[in-house]
């Protein structure tokens, strides 16, 4: 089966043979973007066949790859590489192709948000052609009847991070992955308990962290692992029941009642699919598990067990009944999958009421949200890497960076990456932690290379000395008051295949411009009545700018927050005195 399109012939191929019938549909959506439609068709429900979409173009004016879960590897690989992977809890199917300046010139995405897709695009050695394959079905699925996708095509030559956003907007625009709201608290700085204190955590220890974090501008605090075991091991073992510790916390709904009294939320940990070994829960369910992780301790529920899905959910609901919580960070959704063979099989999936492993956690979490919803409109749920697709957007209002302790060029890659993906949804950085006995600029750079998500803190508060307690002080604020133009402006993160080296957020009002490596010049034009924030991420006291317009006022400011000494500017390049990790203020 083949159809013509704007990239050329899509051809595709499985075995079609034994009662499937598969056919395309070709729809235009505007100059540059084409959509088609492909759908599977049987008789009766049968397993439906491995299949590939495939098709090459010529390898012009391509010389890097985006994709959501690419990290620090931007290259255009061999074809015989590796897929992008994704499916409702890991990374998106979405693949960019651009070349050096930023342009947009193949941009592909599959609206199969839900099921395991494989995306291969990498370069023909033979031909020096782009080659491209979409993978369905390559892993076990249950018996169905009929099955539609989109194949979304996009060869216009626009800023490639417009590309990608476009996409973003298009999957948000399909009924099954209608995005959740985000309140704008889920926008606001929060402390969390995991690098400061992991699982060693007791209620006076966290009001204590509160109440200095409140005085930074942090308006939440996350309870990570540790509230429900007296086991300081970093296993899960004890995961499951889901009962706080009466040692760490005595009287959790009043621990939880003085922190609002503080005006913070509390939100609080869960890792959804473990029954761990040692938990009383694990014999009532007996049988009802995907798979055992040994080396955790775990074994992972299997959520097309109704009774399942409605224990968990009952499990949160209690949750903010009885402590009057705000939120929840659900953790391991993607550990829900088929590790091997079907367990259902055995038993012909008895006493499930789905056959879909993705469809079940869909009814899980979709039902979950719905039901904690009632309970308090505004609760905040966060995910983090790689579970920060389509899918999850209904579900999540808070995407997190996947861990990365202390590493500021990881942090800052994968918010920005991120941030293209998740729409409105609120981006969080990871965990941000650093050594006390360092210095306030090299301190500060954990803050400034994820100036563009929304900072959660992970220090002792108590710890920290007085020039990183300022200096934490003067970015926070600067977070907080600058918060529309850094996390909703119009974001332009420059040259993805060097890491984002410069990036800039702009609204009607002001613009932010970070610049991260030492020697990168940076162009600064601004409207008359704008101001210009320009950020110090270098690691280095100057600045090499290319002023287009000439600013009424300029200001300097270190780390801390003093003024210094500011230059003359004038239209043209300048190498700038700036403060390491210190901020430039342009008025023009």
């Amino acid at each position: 089966m083949k159809i013509n399109t704007i990239v050329g012939e899509i051809e595709a191929r499985g075995n079609f043979e034994h009662g499937w019938r598969c056919s395309f549909e070709r729809i235009a959506a505007e100059t540059g973007v084409e959509l088609i439609k492909i759908r599977l068709e049987a008789d009766s429900p049968l397993v439906p066949p491995e299949m590939s979409l495939n098709w090459s173009v010529p390898q012009m004016d391509m010389q890097t790859r985006w994709t959501p879960s690419a990290g620090f590897n931007r290259n255009i690989p061999p074809d015989w590489g590796g897929p992008l992977c994704s499916n409702l809890a890991s990374s998106a199917p979405l693949m960019s192709f651009l070349n050096l300046k930023g342009q947009n010139r193949m941009t592909i995405a599959f609206s199969e948000a839900m099921r395991f897709v494989k995306i291969f695009g990498g370069v023909c050695e033979e031909s020096n052609r782009i080659s491209c394959r979409i993978v369905l079905f390559s892993v076990p699925e249950a018996p169905i009847r009929t099955y539609e996708a989109l194949l979304r095509i996009d060869t216009r030559g626009i800023f490639y991070a417009d590309a990608i956003r476009d996409v973003t907007a298009w999957f948000a625009s399909l009924e099954e992955y209608k995005p959740s709201a985000a309140p704008e608290t889920a926008f606001e700085p929060v402390y969390s308990s995991w690098y400061s204190y992991h699982q060693d955590v007791f209620d006076h220890e966290l009001e204590r962290e509160c109440a200095i974090a409140k005085n930074y501008g942090m308006k939440g605090i996350i309870v990570d692992d540790g509230w429900q075991t007296d086991d300081n091991q970093r296993g899960y073992a004890f995961c499951g029941d889901w009962e706080i510790s009466k040692r760490r916390f005595p009287d959790m709904r009043a621990h939880v009642a003085r922190v609002h009294e503080m005006g913070l939320k509390y939100i609080v940990w869960y890792s959804v699919p473990f029954v761990g070994d040692k938990s009383r829960v694990r014999e009532r369910f007996a049988g009802k598990f995907l798979y055992r992780i040994d080396r955790l301790n775990t074994s992972v529920f299997d959520p097309r067990f109704p009774d399942v899905r409605e224990y968990l959910i009952n499990i949160y609901e209690t949750a903010v009944k009885e402590w009057d919580i705000d939120g929840f960070k659900l953790d391991f959704i993607d550990s829900f999958c088929i590790n091997g063979e079907d367990p259902a099989l055995k038993d012909n999936y008895a006493g499930r009421d789905v056959k879909s492993v993705p469809r079940a956690v869909d009814l899980l979490l979709s039902e979950t949200m719905r039901r904690l919803r009632t309970l308090k409109p505004e609760i905040l749920i966060e995910f983090r890497q790689s579970y920060i697709g389509p899918a999850v957007r209904k579900y999540g209002n808070m995407f997190r960076a996947g861990d990365c302790p202390a590493d500021v060029l990881a942090n800052r890659v994968r918010t920005i990456d991120l941030r293209l993906t998740s729409g409105k949804t609120a981006v969080h950085s990871d965990m941000l932690e650093w050594n006390s006995g360092d210095t306030p600029e090299h301190a500060a750079l954990q803050l400034l290379h994820v100036l563009f998500s929304v900072p959660q803190i992970s220090v002792r508060l108590n710890d920290i000395p007085e020039e990183q307690r300022r200096m934490l002080h003067f970015w926070l604020d600067f977070c907080v008051r600058h918060r529309n133009v850094l996390l909703k402006g119009y974001l332009k993160p420059f040259h993805p295949e060097l890491n984002y080296p410069i990036v800039s957020a702009e609204n009607g009002e002001e613009k932010v411009i970070a610049v991260y490596n030492f020697g990168q010049y940076v162009k600064i034009a601004c409207e008359p009545g704008k101001t210009c924030y320009v950020v110090n991420a270098t690691g280095r006291s100057e600045l090499i700018v290319e002023l287009q317009s000439e600013p009424s006022y300029a200001e300097l400011l270190d780390t801390m927050g003093r003024a210094v000494q500011a230059p003359v500017l004038k239209i043209g390049f300048a190498r700038i005195p700036v403060p390491a990790s210190g901020l430039m203020i342009l008025k023009f």
